[in-house]
């Protein structure tokens, strides 16, 4: 695993202006795995001298001298315009700390990330499952997360907690459970972990607050729903969707997606993939070319949905997305293998769209000659316009990204902090659109970086480009018709005009072409600016189509605000704990060494992701999973068969814990509280003439409700037969018959949970 990099120390030093002079050259290149001195020339090189190899570093005058520990010196003059330095780490900056004493649960790792964190530990024989209790950030107590978080991993426990807000006071506790009973005394806590936020930059956010089912804070937004989805839940996860005015119980995931897209119902989902899930594990899937389809019912259609990874085993495999008509779409932490056609399409009046923190992997070799990887990984078009694609890594993709077809317009694209990860081309391919493209590592990308056609404009700055041979094209014209047939990588269509700014182009080959306008002002690959907010003149225009920029990127009414990285500092943010991908860089890892130029399909690569399994166990109290995705049973307890001692539910975050029970109503956190068990709750079902809860069970069963603090009446109809409760204890004591029971509206009331025992 390639390990985080910062920056310790940086000095600016004076750009003096003049032809690069050194006597001798003993730098080496950049090793992520080392703690290294860095060299910016003036002319947007590098140099790189590992520090365990460095003896001194000395100025005189307009020389920088750099001395090795073998005694040879390396002597700049005039050329060196900042100068850095590195050091390897390895996430424990976002360590949380603990204490495994004898008798306690053992934690073996407990790490904040970005708006989660995780922590694990070893099993033990006595155990039978865990609840797991976390306090601090938005949480004054101990709230118990919900059950699907909590999974085994065969010789471990693990837990991944979603939906926090930056903070460095977030405590875990560990409590192991036996014959159905917490053993307190056996019960351990981790503390001190460091969660941050995820960067909300570029235009998918700009003028628009809390993408999806989540708040800009990283908590979940106040109504949002949860759906927990495994091999073993997508054909059977259940929930209520308001279609045509009236709640209808919806039973599968694409069947619960699609919905929404009647339009009606804007609640916040949040459709949490915890494992890997694959094709066959679906109900069915809406977009024959893609596979599963978020559509809204028109053109920018508010959809408020998240789609999420757990931990850093997330998988979608099989298929990929399709997103249509939608406003509001997130997707974040997860990988997606051997899709259909393209890993994420977004195809037609699309806006404020986030694709975030994805690991995109080959797709199903398709029928032309360059689909041997699959055809697109991220393409956009059609009216999509305002989307943010940042921090994701594109795996030796064929072609990463086309964004817009010829009758787009400006649209307002952006590409952040991805890692293009020995990807080949359309990094990205841009027809008629703006894009900003920004802090990107394209590393050994084997055919072209970024290329504008068709009158598109496109500001690429502050990127790091690792043996790209053409990091930039402009269709038509420059390096891109530079062969013995002058023909162009784009279909001869028009150009565009790119303007470059603070890129750095490292390791360059022989074969290295990039031509600036200000030394070919006809047969240019970029208009390279001398600062940030210079505007391009009104002259630089494609030499095929004679369209110009926009120079959107100097006009406050159109761009976003936005911290930029010195290009220095890209490879180490971009492949850091913090950086593109899923958590950890996921669990699947893969050498790329010697193959930057190699375009090919790489058929070990492939074979590996058709093997690949999740070591996903099963979650704690649920069936096991295969880690392949065969269908299984409902996660949380199915009907038939023998009942589980125990069942709960809660509503924290606002939706139930547990899909044991089908529930249409509404949420509030204002209703007062209710203790069960020593766990505070102060998140509740309203019993309204709306609401209903209903469940089977196969056993008679003692349930028992627990109401609000604040609860003058704690009465309720089950089966339509009203019964009282304890107004002193706020509680309702009664025993139910095997069979199918449904809870509602006896007189208002609020309800905090639900236990049912035998």
């Amino acid at each position: 695993m390639r390990k985080l990099i910062y920056t310790l120390v940086v000095m600016a030093l004076t750009a003096i202006q003049g032809s690069m002079a050194q006597t001798a050259d003993h730098s080496v290149k950049r090793d992520l795995t080392k703690s290294q001195m860095t060299l910016r020339m003036n002319n947007n090189e590098v140099k790189y001298y590992n520090l365990d190899q460095l003896k001194t570093v000395a100025f005189e005058g307009d020389n920088t001298m750099v001395t090795t520990t073998d005694n040879t010196t390396d002597t700049y003059t005039k050329n060196v315009g900042r100068l850095s330095f590195s050091k390897t780490q390895d996430g424990s900056q976002a360590k949380a700390s603990f204490d495994n004493t004898t008798g306690k649960v053992a934690i073996k790792e407990a790490k904040g990330w970005l708006e989660s964190l995780y922590m694990t530990w070893d099993k033990t024989e006595e155990a039978e499952s865990y609840n797991i209790y976390i306090k601090g950030g938005q949480y004054s107590t101990y709230t118990k997360v919900d059950g699907q978080l909590v999974r085994d991993y065969g010789t471990y426990g693990r837990v991944d907690i979603p939906g926090l807000k930056a903070a460095d006071d977030y405590e875990v506790k560990v409590v192991p459970v036996k014959n159905e009973t917490e053993v307190t005394d056996a019960a351990n806590v981790a503390s001190g972990f460091k969660v941050k936020n995820y960067s909300r930059e570029g235009f998918a956010h700009l003028n628009y607050s809390g993408i999806g089912a989540y708040n800009d804070d990283g908590t979940l937004k106040s109504n949002a729903k949860v759906l927990y989805i495994t091999s073993a839940t997508a054909k059977t996860v259940t929930t209520s969707v308001l279609v045509d005015k009236t709640q209808k119980e919806v039973t599968g995931l694409q069947s619960i997606i699609d919905a929404y897209q009647k339009g009606t119902d804007t609640t916040p989902l949040a459709i949490r993939i915890i494992g890997k899930v694959t094709l066959d594990d679906l109900d069915h899937i809406s977009s024959s070319a893609e596979g599963l389809q978020v559509k809204g019912r028109n053109a920018y259609s508010e959809m408020n949905i998240t789609i999420e990874g757990i931990g850093e085993d997330a998988t979608i495999s099989g298929f990929g997305i399709l997103v249509r008509n939608c406003k509001g779409v997130e997707m974040r932490n997860f990988a997606i293998m051997l899709c259909l056609d393209d890993c994420i399409s977004l195809d037609t009046n699309n806006s404020n769209i986030w694709i975030h923190n994805i690991d995109l992997f080959y797709g199903k070799t398709g029928g032309d000659a360059d689909q041997a990887k699959g055809d697109g990984t991220v393409d956009l078009k059609g009216g999509t316009k305002y989307v943010t694609i940042s921090s994701n890594r594109y795996w030796d993709s064929g072609k990463s990204s086309l964004c817009g077809m010829g009758d787009d317009e400006a649209n307002y694209i952006t590409y952040q902090n991805n890692w293009f990860d020995h990807s080949d081309s359309r990094h990205p391919r841009i027809r008629c659109m703006t894009v900003h493209i920004w802090n990107n590592y394209y590393d050994g990308v084997a055919e072209y970086g970024v290329g504008a056609t068709t009158g598109s404009s496109a500001f690429v700055e502050a990127n790091y480009f690792r043996n790209c041979n053409k990091p930039m094209l402009i269709s038509m014209q420059g390096s891109d018709i530079n062969n013995s047939e002058h023909k162009g990588t784009f279909s001869s269509e028009d150009g565009g005009i790119i303007k470059s700014f603070g890129n750095i182009f490292a390791e360059k080959s022989s074969n290295f072409k990039y031509v600036t306008y200000q030394q070919d002002n006809t047969e240019f690959d970029a208009y390279e600016a001398k600062e940030r907010n210079e505007t391009v003149p009104a002259g630089v225009k494609a030499k095929q189509g004679g369209t110009g920029y926009d120079n959107f990127d100097t006009n406050n009414s159109l761009m976003y605000t936005y911290a930029v990285a010195d290009a220095t500092d890209v490879p180490a943010n971009v492949t850091g704990y913090y950086g593109a991908g899923r958590l950890n860089h996921g669990d699947f890892a893969w050498d790329f060494t010697g193959k930057d130029s190699d375009y090919n399909l790489d058929s070990a690569l492939k074979s590996a992701l058709e093997s690949y399994k999740s070591s996903l166990v099963k979650i704690f109290g649920g069936e096991e999973l295969n880690g392949g995705g065969e269908t299984g049973g409902e996660t949380g307890g199915e009907e038939g068969g023998e009942m589980e001692s125990l069942i709960t539910c809660h509503f924290t975050g606002k939706t139930p814990s547990n899909n044991f029970f089908t529930i249409s109503g509404n949420y509030s956190n204002t209703k007062g509280t209710a203790t069960v068990d020593g766990v505070t709750y102060k998140e509740c079902l309203k019993i309204e003439s709306s609401t209903s809860i209903a469940f089977t069970i196969t056993e008679k069963m003692t349930m028992t409700l627990y109401f609000g603090s604040e609860d003058t009446n704690v009465n309720i109809k089950v089966d339509k037969k009203k019964i009282s409760g304890d107004t002193a204890t706020k509680t309702l004591v009664t025993t139910l018959e095997p069979g199918p029971h449904t809870l509602t509206k006896g007189d208002t009331c609020n309800l905090f949970f639900i236990k049912l025992e035998k």
